[in-house]
């Protein structure tokens, strides 16, 4: 990939990211409250969005920033699919580091 095409999209994710996040921080919805599940899913398209920024980032993928982000995806994943044990996936992560 040629670096002008990654830091358009990078510059074209810390846009969607900053549009994200402001609608999260903007969500009063605290757990249990009807809104919960639309803060949540706004919370996994924040992280979403950074895993992409860390995918794409100049100088080579970070395996340490990598798995933050997976573990974070998968955090909040798990509320939306409970039958798929992500937990066991989570300790995974951490458990068979180099």
């Amino acid at each position: 990939m040629m670096e002008d095409q990654r830091g358009d999209m990078l510059a074209q994710s810390r846009l969607f990211h900053d549009r994200v996040e402001q609608e999260y921080l903007n969500n009063p919805a605290a757990k249990g409250d009807d809104d919960w599940q639309e803060k949540q899913r706004l919370l996994l398209a924040d992280m979403a969005l950074h895993l992409f920024q860390t995918a794409l980032r100049p100088g080579g993928l970070r395996p340490d920033k990598l798995r933050n982000n997976i573990y974070a995806i998968l955090t909040i994943a798990d509320q939306f699919l409970p039958e798929a044990d992500l937990a066991t996936a989570k300790e995974k992560l951490f458990n068979n580091q180099r």
